[in-house]
């Protein structure tokens, strides 16, 4: 897999929207990064195979990606929390992201997407895409006004996203943990992450489903 781009955090924090619903990620033309943490040995089958799989790993849960690093990290606790201690960095088809962000239906109702709550319903129960927007964090992991997207995937979408569209994995486990002891020491100012920009979905449709603002 192609390497993570990496900048100083402060560098990233200065141009990033302060406020607001928006999707940070690593992507280029045809990929973008998304980050998964699981117990190491899920990780390493992974890792070898390219994929997500094995004898471990189950597609009849739902499962959580997040394009964006440091929301990532809180999650799981820079890679400290039982069970996520080896993060990994998989890359995937934009056109694929795209069209997860096209399935995708709130965990909570959006009167702005849905007639009524009864019809969200319906649609929460059919969809393979669950979608959330929680406060992001600082690296301290004090929350932000931003918000941070997360997608869990089960049923057929997980599938096509490890068997379709993964193009590439890389246990970044490494990375965090140096980056973790540089927080400690030396705080968020020390940190040098995968670089992320803004993403906005090739169709107009995913933006509206998944609530993203300009």
């Amino acid at each position: 897999m192609e390497k993570l781009d990496l900048e100083p955090y402060d560098a990233q924090a200065a141009r990033w929207p302060a406020a607001g619903r928006h999707i940070l990620a690593q992507f280029d033309e045809e990929t973008l990064v998304v980050y998964q943490a699981y117990r190491p040995s899920i990780a390493r089958h992974a890792a070898l195979h390219g994929r997500l799989g094995g004898p471990e790993f189950s597609f009849g849960r739902m499962s959580w990606i997040k394009p964006n690093f440091l929301w990532m990290m809180y999650r799981s606790g820079w890679g400290t929390k039982p069970d996520q201690e080896a993060v990994l960095a998989i890359r995937i088809q934009r056109a694929g992201f795209d069209a997860i962000l096209s399935a995708a239906v709130p965990s909570g109702f959006v009167p702005e997407l849905y007639p009524s709550p009864e019809a969200w319903r319906r649609d929460l129960q059919r969809s393979d895409v669950r979608l959330q927007w929680d406060p992001d964090h600082h690296p301290s992991g004090a929350p932000v006004a931003r918000r941070a997207i997360q997608l869990g995937l089960r049923g057929a979408m997980l599938r096509r996203f490890a068997e379709e569209w993964t193009v590439g994995v890389e246990d970044i486990s490494e990375l965090v943990a140096e980056q973790r002891e540089a927080l400690r020491g030396r705080g968020a100012g020390g940190l040098v992450i995968p670089r992320e920009e803004v993403y906005w979905p090739a169709e107009a449709e995913g933006a509206r489903q998944a609530g993203i603002e300009r």
